[in-house]
C-alpha cells in the first residue's frame, strides 16, 4: 500500500520535511532504493549508500542535511530502529490468506469461531476450540481439542497448537512453531545412577543398576501463552506437567528455542534463538537472554536480568544482573576472569625463567 511522507511522519510522531506529498510504496537500503521507496539511511554511515541509489525521500538520522543529499523529502528519526519498526508495519501486507474459512479446511463439531476470520486451507481445529475475531490462520495449522486462541491473532503455515492450550490476544506464531507438546520428564522404578550422580556431585558406586526402563510422566498442564506474545519459526513450547508453562504478556520469543515443562516465563523478556530452558525455570519480566543461552531445571533468573550469548546459567539469578560465560558469572567477574586466563602462558613463562635449577644429589651447591 502506497503511502505518503506526510502520512509517514504522522505515524511516527515526527515532522515531515520537504514535500509530504510524495508517495512511496516500500522500503529499501539506500543503494538499493528506486524512486518510489523509502530510503533507510538512520546514521551516517549511510549517507554516501545514498547517492549510489535513486531515493527521492528517506528516513534520516537527527541533524542530517537532506537537501544537500541530493532528496525532495525526507522524515528524521530521532530513534531509528523504532521507527524503522513503525515504518515496516506500514508497509507488510502480511501473509495472504483469503477471508472467511476455506472450505478444505476442517472444523470439529463444537469449535467456536469468532467474527471476520481467515482460514486457510488444510487447518484442522479441533472440537471446543475457540478462536477469536479478526484471527488469521495460515494454511497446514492445526489446533488441537479445546484450545483457545484470542483475537487479532496470526498463526503462520505449519503451526501445531496442542490441546488445551490458551493463546492470548494478538499472538503472532511463526511457521512450525510447536505449542503444547509433551514435557521430557521421564523416571525409573529404582533411583537411576543420574539421580544418584546428582545428589552427591558425582560418580555414586552401585546406583543405576536396576530395571532400566523409563517410565513416562504425562502432560496434564498444557499452556498458557499471555497477550501480544510472540514466537519463532520452529520454537517449542512444552506442556506442564500439572500447572501451566506460562508464557507472560508482551514476550517475544525468537526462532528454534526449546521451552521446556512448568516454566514461568514473565512479561516483555525476550529469548533470543537457540535459547534452551530445561523443565520448571522461572525467568523475571523484562529478562533478557540472548542466543544459545541455556539454562538448567529448577533454577530461578530475576526480573530485568540479561544473559550474554552462548552463557550457561548453572544457578539462581537475582534480579538485575548482568551474567556472561560458562558457568554465568556477574559479566565484570567473567571478564576480568577472561583477561587472567589470557595472561596465564605469560605469568608461565615467567614463572619458568624465574626457577632456579635443584642441584642432583651429590653435587655441590
Amino acid at each position: 500500500m502506497p503511502h505518503t511522507i506526510a502520512q509517514i511522519a504522522d505515524a511516527l510522531g515526527v515532522e515531515a520535511l520537504g514535500d509530504a506529498s510524495l508517495t512511496v510504496t516500500g522500503a529499501a537500503e539506500p543503494a538499493a532504493a528506486g524512486p518510489g521507496q523509502l530510503a533507510l539511511a538512520l546514521s551516517p554511515q549511510w549517507a554516501q549508500a545514498l547517492g549510489q541509489g535513486g531515493a527521492r525521500a528517506a528516513m534520516l538520522w537527527p541533524g542530517a542535511d537532506w537537501q544537500a543529499l541530493g532528496l525532495e523529502a525526507a522524515v528524521i528519526a530521532p530513534r531509528g530502529r523504532l521507527a524503522m519498526g513503525r515504518v515496516t508495519a506500514m508497509f507488510d501486507p502480511g501473509p495472504e490468506i483469503a477471508p472467511g474459512i476455506h472450505p478444505q479446511a476442517h472444523v470439529e463439531e463444537g469449535a467456536e469461531l469468532g467474527e471476520d476470520l481467515a482460514i486457510g486451507p488444510f487447518t484442522s481445529i479441533g472440537k471446543g476450540a475457540r478462536i477469536g475475531a479478526g484471527t488469521r490462520i495460515a494454511p497446514g495449522v492445526t489446533i488441537g481439542a479445546g484450545a483457545e486462541i484470542g483475537p487479532g491473532a496470526l498463526i503462520h503455515a505449519g503451526v501445531r497448537i496442542g490441546r488445551g492450550v490458551r493463546i492470548g490476544a494478538r499472538a503472532i506464531i511463526q511457521p512450525n512453531a510447536v505449542i503444547g507438546g509433551d514435557g521430557f520428564s521421564f523416571v525409573t522404578e529404582e533411583p537411576a545412577k543420574l539421580e544418584a550422580a546428582r545428589a552427591q556431585l558425582g560418580q555414586v558406586e552401585g546406583a543405576g543398576k536396576g530395571d532400566p526402563t523409563w517410565h513416562r510422566i504425562h502432560s496434564l498442564g498444557s499452556v498458557v501463552l499471555g497477550d501480544d506474545v510472540e514466537i519463532g519459526a520452529n520454537t517449542t513450547i512444552d506442556s506442564g506437567t500439572i500447572r501451566p508453562t506460562r508464557i507472560g504478556n508482551g514476550t517475544k520469543i525468537d526462532n528454534l528455542v526449546q521451552v521446556g515443562h512448568n516454566c514461568l516465563i514473565g512479561e516483555h523478556c525476550l529469548l533470543c534463538g537457540h535459547v534452551g530452558l530445561a523443565g520448571s525455570v522461572t525467568i523475571g519480566d523484562r529478562a533478557v537472554l540472548a542466543g544459545k543461552v541455556g539454562v538448567a531445571d529448577n533454577l530461578t533468573i530475576g526480573a530485568d536480568v540479561v544473559v550474554t550469548g552462548a552463557s550457561s546459567v548453572l544457578s539462581n539469578v537475582p534480579a538485575g544482573w548482568v551474567m556472561m560465560g560458562y558457568p554465568a558469572t556477574k559479566i565484570e567477574i567473567q571478564i576480568e576472569s577472561y583477561k587472567a586466563l589470557r595472561r596465564l602462558p605469560r605469568l608461565m613463562r615467567s614463572l619458568t625463567g624465574s626457577q632456579k635449577p635443584v642441584p642432583k644429589p651429590g653435587q655441590g651447591k
